[in-house]
């Protein structure tokens, strides 16, 4: 040195003692050199034994050394550095060896490409890492392998594929995972140090200056993945797991979806040939869909169908069409669905478990964390944890903007099995009692936030108040995410002798099922409730809700002749229990079934019997019933040519809405209002009135777009379309396309009258927009 005192021991005595004689700390020297202080405490310590050539120079630079003194600081570096136990083999060989290729690997352009991109653009201060996550059976160690020999020829340094057995009842640890990739690049046993960190911090130090590849498949958690990462240089890591790994900060992930149909045949054919496939090219689609376009399930049928020649493949989409049956058929050798998500299973905790199989009772597509809950006897909070923890895991997948939660269909069946093996028939009833009750009590307080007779209170009975929707739209929105769930339970409730909770919802669904007349499903609700109703012995609520199904089938699915039954039903129990009201409506119900079959007179007889049974009636439901009857007399006469008969009808009962009904909000009367209007408005148009009818319509499909009366306001769009044509007004074209488009997404017969009218534009050569 320079004050004469002969150097001693290894590169970090050497590095301390020519740091201490020349007077500067550590930070001084992290400074002056660019080496970090954590990295020169290691080196100091003898943690890091042998720095790289070009640390090593920046350090005797920062030191003021040269000549002898640089050289015999490099020296001393150069015997702590690794040397290859044997000479070094190709990039790639060795124990650590990327495992063999899919040859009939199938589709994930997209996401090759992006890795293609990443590995071509690796370099410079921070290293690439990509993260392949989701279900059991999506294929992800198969795109990454496939991935690595692709990338292969830009890491000439080496590609090293390391299973981490995450799925494992002991997952592989950092620290034996360290001693394998330092073996791998060359270190000897006795090189690798002892600790976890000083291994970390030697891979560090060895892959900081290589253009490696690395691929870490099945990965249990961050803590597993994160001190095999390289710090710096231009290394890509491939990271598989069933987990997000949502932990790991700073890296590329790669979302794998389910194939596409047309992928899934394609992988079929790659398998058993395309000659099989194309010879039943339906069977082979069939197969796909059965298989959810899972790419495990696929490879499962291909494999074997390949190990049977001669098996057709329509047999074997036969025996997966039975769900009870699926998973036991897709099996091949040691390929078995089933057992790719049992391993995810057994790692779950017991709450997780619990959600999970339970979840697989809920009904529809979808399922909300309340779902959940009720199903496994769990909180809410509870519930939505154990849910994240399911997406995470790869096992559930979530919504992108709603709290919902939704299945692959293997998984389901799965899922379900571990519901009979696990917790048996009286624990499963119990469930969906626990769960339709819950629905049913929440669907019924939810839905009297639409009904007349109470929008001027808070409704009651919800089954946790602290959660229940606060108003109409939070209301219609539960109402309609939860359509699937609510109508199962009232099946069960309806199944198992519930009739008075059946009756007590659909009645509570009266209101709201206005608003949502594309709804098939009212059919099915209000068939329950009259058989309920029948059952309870009320002939009374049967009148009112055969009436309702009266409704449901010439509003929601147009089927008559199921309407005019309904009606005489319904018309016979009103009769039976003297109730004037609903015998009103059982007329006007037949009227408009008749009216749709093309019986006029009977229609008509029927319309003014109803008319004149409910004038007799002094309540509010009476008033109401009776506008309804006489827009719907005013709109038989207009259609069979005695449009002025119409008016004057029509006009009277806009006098009546004026007037105003006691007991009833003006929101109600509103909504009856704009419906008169719009009778009133196709009268003047059937009169040839055009500017009258014009200004009328408008009015009415202001009141019921804002009254959010969807079925309403698509149908009065269509008539001041065709209105606005007979006018030759500029809008016509862009109304009627509107309402065209709308009533086909309410499925309303009405859609064709729309089309009819765009092509009558075409036709006349109207210069509409």
């Amino acid at each position: 040195m320079r004050d004469g005192t002969p150097f001693t021991g290894d590169f970090g005595q050497r590095l301390r003692q020519l740091r201490a004689g020349s007077g500067l700390s550590r930070e001084a020297l992290s400074q002056a050199s660019g080496v970090s202080v954590r990295a020169l405490a290691d080196m100091e310590r003898g943690r890091t034994r042998g720095p790289q050539r070009r640390t090593v120079q920046a350090l005797a630079g920062a030191l003021g050394l040269a000549g002898d003194e640089a050289a015999g600081l490099e020296k001393s570096a150069a015997g702590g550095r690794p040397r290859p136990r044997t000479a070094p083999g190709p990039a790639g060989s060795g124990p650590l060896a990327l495992p063999r290729d899919v040859l009939d690997f199938t589709a994930r352009g997209p996401a090759l490409a992006r890795l293609l991109e990443l590995a071509q653009a690796a370099g410079g201060g921070r290293p690439v890492v990509a993260v392949v996550s989701g279900q059991p059976g999506l294929g992800k160690t198969a795109f990454a392998v496939h991935a690595a020999h692709r990338l292969a020829p830009y890491f000439p340094d080496g590609q090293f594929a390391l299973d981490l057995h995450g799925m494992d009842a002991e997952p592989t640890t950092p620290r034996d995972s360290l001693a394998r990739l330092l073996g791998a690049l060359g270190v000897a046993d006795a090189a690798i140090p002892a600790g976890t960190e000083d291994r970390a911090g030697l891979w560090r130090s060895l892959a900081g200056e290589r253009r490696l590849l690395l691929l870490l498949d099945n990965a249990a958690a961050e803590s597993q993945v994160a001190p095999l990462l390289p710090g710096s240089g231009p290394s890509v890591t491939l990271v598989t797991s069933r987990h997000a790994l949502a932990g790991l900060e700073c890296v590329d992930r790669v979302d794998l979806a389910l194939l596409r149909r047309e992928e899934a045949v394609e992988l079929l054919a790659r398998i058993i040939g395309p000659e099989r496939v194309a010879a039943e090219a339906q069977a082979a689609r069939d197969l796909a869909d059965l298989c959810g376009y899972l790419p495990l399930a696929v490879r499962i049928a291909g494999q074997r169908l390949m190990s049977r020649p001669h098996e057709r493949l329509g047999k074997l989409a036969a025996r997966l069409a039975a769900e009870g049956r699926r998973l036991d058929g897709l099996q091949a050798g040691g390929l078995r669905v089933r057992a790719a998500f049992a391993l995810s299973y057994r790692h779950l905790p017991p709450h997780c478990r619990t959600v999970l199989r339970r979840a697989a009772l809920s009904a529809g597509a979808d399922f909300s964390p309340e779902t959940a809950a009720v199903l496994a006897g769990l909180s809410y909070d509870d519930a939505a944890a154990c849910a994240e923890e399911l997406t995470d895991a790869g096992l559930l997948h979530s919504d992108a903007a709603a709290e919902r939660y939704r299945f692959h269909d293997l998984l389901r069946l799965y899922a379900a099995e571990q519901v009979d093996t696990e917790d048996g028939p009286e624990v499963r009833d119990a469930a969906l009692d626990r769960a339709a009750s819950w629905m049913l009590r929440r669907a019924t307080t939810a839905a009297l936030h639409f009904d007349a007779d109470h929008q001027r209170a808070v409704p009651q009975g919800d089954p946790d108040p602290d959660t229940a929707p606060a108003g109409r739209d939070e209301a219609r929105a539960w109402l309609e995410a939860e359509r699937a769930q609510w109508l199962a339970a009232l099946r069960r409730a309806h199944g198992t002798g519930r009739h008075r909770q059946v009756v007590d919802a659909a009645e509570a669904m009266h209101w709201f099922s206005d608003l949502n007349q594309h709804w098939e499903q009212w059919v099915e609700v209000f068939r329950l409730s009259a058989a309920s109703a029948r059952l309870l012995g009320s002939r009374r609520e049967e009148a009112v809700h055969l009436n309702y199904l009266s409704w449901a089938h010439n509003c929601c699915t147009h089927d008559a002749r199921a309407a005019l039954g309904s009606a005489d039903a319904a018309l016979a129990a009103a009769r039976a229990c003297r109730d004037g009201l609903q015998e009103g409506w059982a007329l006007g119900y037949g009227a408009g079934a008749l009216q749709r079959q093309g019986r006029m007179q009977e229609a008509e007889e029927r319309l003014r019997e109803g008319a004149r049974r409910l004038s007799a009636e002094d309540s509010p439901q009476g008033r109401l019933a009776e506008l309804t009857l006489l827009n719907t007399l005013g709109t038989l006469l207009r259609e069979t040519g005695r449009a002025a008969e119409a008016l004057d009808l029509h006009q009277r009962s806009e006098r009546l809405c004026r007037a105003g009904v006691p007991g009833r909000t003006d929101g109600v009367i509103g909504l009856y209002l704009a419906v008169t209007r719009l009778h009133i408005g196709n009268d003047l148009a059937a009169l040839e009135r055009w500017h009258e009818a014009e200004v009328t319509l408008r009015q009415a499909l202001s009141a019921l777009e804002a009254a959010q009366v969807s079925s309403w306001a698509e149908r009065t769009r269509l008539h001041l379309g065709q209105t606005l044509a007979a006018l030759g007004h500029p809008e016509a074209r862009a109304t009627l396309r509107s309402a065209r488009d709308a009533l086909a997404a309410l499925r309303s017969p009405l859609h064709a009258e729309a089309a009819e009218a765009l092509a009558a534009l075409d036709d006349a050569g109207l210069a509409t927009t």
